[in-house]
């Protein structure tokens, strides 16, 4: 084999090595994994939503504008930050950034918050059920 040859077969590899992965999945740590409303991912939940409470009528997958509709308004606090995906050379998914929101007295909701241009992004892939709001960490 020529090393032209050999650089193409490394960079194909790579390419479809960053490809594997759904752009979207959050892997779970310390929750239980949950499914998508489509059932294209797998997003996290951790802790319990006090029953008839709105973050209880959340869902992984939902987009931001729904989310908001259902807490009845925007986050408390938010901000953004790079994801590890951020890294991965030939990744154009929109899980390149990440948005922690906090609702007082609710939790923490974790969106994806883009691709590497700052397109795209705004998908709910963690629900953190924490009324203190100990699990915002800007």
């Amino acid at each position: 084999m020529t090393i032209t040859r050999i650089a193409t077969i490394f960079a194909l590899s790579l390419v479809l090595a960053a490809c594997a992965s759904g752009p979207q999945d959050a892997t779970p740590t310390r929750g239980r994994a949950v499914q998508s409303q489509d059932g294209s991912f797998t997003g996290e939940v951790i802790g319990t939503a006090r029953e008839g409470s709105a973050f209880a009528r959340l869902q992984i997958g939902m987009d931001m504008q729904q989310t908001q509709e259902i807490m009845g308004g925007t986050p408390d606090r938010f901000h953004t930050y790079e994801s590890g995906k951020r890294w991965i050379p030939f990744y154009f998914g929109d899980d390149a950034r990440r948005m922690q929101a906090l609702y007082k007295d609710s939790g923490c909701l974790i969106f994806t918050g883009g691709n590497v241009w700052g397109g795209a992004g705004g998908v709910l892939i963690q629900i953190e059920h924490d009324p203190a709001g100990d699990c915002y960490q800007p």
